[in-house]
């Protein structure tokens, strides 16, 4: 018999340094985003010599380059002679609340405040002590800043920062996969920002070929890939979004697949195997990233699903589709339940739209004769996992 730890030093004969096929993996260069590098950099040289900037937003589909390209324009600064200004990275979907976010940055730039005890009002004056000393201007790069619970007042409480210091200032750098998310934001936050605005575009296949590549000569042995399995995974991550996480998720899968099988080398039959794999995982990521409402449609579609409605409509391959009424009247249940506001119609069907073009849902219009005329609504996912994922957030946030 085996013993179940037998392979662990043992050598792959698929992968060499495996890392290089992670999306958090930090390559020497960013491929094809030397534009989107120069933009951020341009602006937020103003604050770096001191001035008060504009804010900045960063917006793009999962797996544009987002973050990889602000981390680099981050460890440019940290290596820069500048005395005044300092940069600090958040990553929102774990510094998820304004008191969170605040408490990371004071304890990154003053340890002594990090044990907790200190209430939201006590931290904010130690920011702003710290920051008046010396006239410093603070960046803040909040990652997935849609992510934060209590965004409005996050956003309200930096933005006024700057009206409450003598000397200094904040400049705020806001990164998020949804575009329209300021759209959620209170009046009284928006009326506080003054921002540059720098959009992300999707990759197309080319591209991605020439990132895999790259990736693939790194992650795997000599000759274990070819090319038509690299145009292959580029082709598929390119139709679906342009995603450059998708396509090396595939790649790293279809690795896994040929050693499993013990095969020397990769072929475009596991490059089709793992995107299926991919998409799922990648799909379960984004809908645990989805802005708090549009979650909880998902949850609401994925409970009816599986439960049933007081309406149906079955295609004729055996789908189940949900009429819209339905799925806003379970997730407005949804988020009373949890003491939350549901959102009005027309925010719904903005959130339904959304969804669809993510691919996380499947919808359309059923013509006459159905209840009128009114919108069908299938999940693109097993239900039971979407299910089994967001509770499981949902828990760990609560």
């Amino acid at each position: 018999m085996a013993e179940p730890f037998d392979d662990i030093f043992k050598e792959s004969r698929i992968f060499g340094t495996r890392e290089a096929l992670s999306p958090h993996y930090m390559p020497r260069n960013l491929l094809f985003r030397d534009k989107q590098i120069q933009e951020i950099a341009k602006y937020i040289t103003p604050s770096l010599r001191g001035e008060r900037g504009r804010n900045l937003f960063i917006y793009g589909k999962t797996g544009t380059g987002k973050t990889s390209c602000i981390k680099n324009v981050v460890d440019r600064i940290r290596n820069l002679p500048i005395s005044k200004a300092h940069i600090s990275y958040v990553n929102c979907r774990i510094y998820n609340s304004r008191y969170r976010v605040l408490h990371k940055i004071v304890s990154e730039y003053m340890p002594v405040y990090a044990k907790r005890g200190y209430g939201i009002v006590d931290i904010y004056e130690k920011l702003i002590s710290w920051i008046e000393e010396d006239g410093k201007v603070l960046v803040i790069v909040l990652d997935e800043i849609d992510i934060v619970r209590d965004l409005d007042d996050l956003i309200y409480t930096l933005t006024r920062a700057n009206g409450d210091m003598k000397s200094g200032g904040i400049t705020i750098v806001g990164i998020s996969n949804n575009v329209a998310f300021k759209e959620n934001l209170d009046p009284r936050s928006l009326s506080t920002l003054y921002e540059n605005e720098l959009a992300f575009p999707p990759y197309n296949s080319n591209e991605l070929a020439l990132i895999l590549k790259e990736r693939a000569e790194e992650g795997f042995k000599k000759n274990v890939i070819d090319q038509a399995s690299i145009n292959l995974a580029a082709a598929i991550a390119a139709k679906e979004s342009g995603d450059a996480r998708l396509a090396l998720k595939i790649l790293s899968k279809a690795g896994e697949m040929a050693e499993e099988n013990g095969a020397a080398t990769i072929s475009t039959a596991e490059i089709t195997a793992a995107a299926k794999s991919a998409e799922e995982e990648i799909a379960y990521e984004v809908i645990n990233t989805l802005p708090e409402h549009q979650k909880l449609i998902v949850y609401a579609i994925a409970l009816l699903t599986i439960h049933g409605s007081k309406y149906k409509k079955l295609s004729d391959n055996g789908d189940m589709y949900l009429f819209s009424g339905d799925v806003y009247e379970k997730y407005s249940s949804l988020a009373k339940s949890l003491e939350k506001e549901p959102k009005s119609a027309r925010w719904y069907r903005k959130y339904i739209s959304d969804l669809d073009m993510q691919g996380i849902i499947m919808t359309y219009e059923s013509g006459k004769g159905i209840r009128g005329h009114t919108k069908l609504i299938k999940l693109s996912y097993p239900p039971e996992k979407i299910t089994e994922s967001i509770e499981k957030t949902m828990s760990q946030e609560a």
